[in-house]
């Protein structure tokens, strides 16, 4: 090039250098943002849980309870509290699964209604636990009296299908084809679709109309373990330590802090293994294990319920979690 100097032209020679480098590393960025997109919609598309419920059978407030743990709430300074309840959302095939339908339906109907709004079905599935009342109990409003569904599949243990099935009010969901029941065999994976797969497993509890079960739920990479209601750990032909290793997220029974929540109560009649148990038994897993631990099902009267209690703080500061309603995971 006439009049260029020999530093001019290095210069141009290291400034193309320069914008030929600088347009590969947009090149990289542009391409990083590309895949980091992608496995965003990839995991808005992955199954999720949602914490319905966290509370025993009875519920928050509990009836007929005046004591100090029930009266926060009428004084205004704690929430109520819903039974026990996990909904598990399917975005891509929009569909909601139901594990265990309580008393408390209505208002963890309209709380999942504000999360992931029904598609065709209210429910694709209910997947119960056992026949005690904060478990089952809320499938009346599936009945002609309220909602009057169609043909909502209900799994459950064979024992229970008979025992709906055959007992009323519950057998006349089954004759009005509100729910449709199918028994699920225990140790054996059910493919619910292409995504999700759930396997039920016998625990020990009170087995007064059924046995109980809790649920393995499996998605792509993750295994969820859901255990509202257990008798002691050491009543369980499984190792409860081994199950927490080897899954990635535990709902587990917590109804009682410790045994001496129910003054006057013989507790050996009520073998919950109680927080302080657990807590106890899982104290030298690693901190990544013990973060998985998500204590669900609590009693009115446990502490661990009440929001910035020592107890609820004294979980958190052991590495474990005490669910909380409208959590998503």
């Amino acid at each position: 090039m006439l009049g260029m100097t020999k530093r001019n032209r290095k210069d141009i020679i290291f400034a193309a250098i320069y914008f030929h480098i600088m347009n590969k590393q947009l090149l990289i960025i542009i391409l990083l943002i590309a895949m980091v997109s992608v496995t965003t919609a990839q995991d808005s598309n992955s199954p999720y849980l949602v914490v319905l419920g966290t509370v025993q059978d009875g519920g928050y407030p509990h009836p007929g309870c005046d004591k100090a743990c029930c009266q926060m709430f009428y004084q205004g300074k704690e929430k109520k509290h819903y039974v026990s309840s996990l909904a598990l959302i399917d975005p891509i095939t929009k569909q909601r699964f139901l594990f265990d339908c309580t008393p408390d339906f209505t208002a963890q109907l309209h709380n999942l209604n504000a999360i992931f709004p029904p598609d065709s079905s209210l429910f694709d599935g209910i997947f119960l636990t056992h026949a005690h009342i904060g478990h089952y109990t809320g499938l009346m409003y599936l009945g002609k009296e309220a909602m009057n569904t169609k043909h909502i599949v209900v799994y459950l243990t064979l024992d229970f299908y008979e025992f709906l099935d055959q007992n009323g009010p519950w057998s006349l969901l089954q004759k009005n084809d509100n729910i449709s029941l199918m028994s699920l065999v225990t140790g054996e994976p059910f493919q619910l679709n292409e995504h999700i797969t759930i396997t039920p497993f016998f625990v020990p509890h009170r087995e007064e109309f059924s046995k109980t079960v809790g649920y393995k739920i499996s998605y792509g990479s993750k295994n969820i373990i859901f255990i509202p209601d257990i008798d002691k750990w050491q009543k369980w032909d499984k190792d409860i330590v081994q199950l927490v290793k080897g899954n990635d997220l535990l709902f587990i029974d917590g109804t009682f802090y410790n045994s001496n929540e129910l003054p006057g109560r013989d507790m050996s009649q009520i073998p919950h293994p109680s927080i302080e148990e657990s807590m106890t038994l899982f104290k030298d897993l690693s901190s990544a294990d013990k973060a998985k631990i998500h204590f669900i099902h609590l009693n009115h009267t446990n502490p661990a319920l009440i929001k910035g209690s020592k107890e609820q703080k004294e979980v958190e500061q052991n590495g474990f979690h005490i669910a909380q309603e409208g959590e998503i995971f």
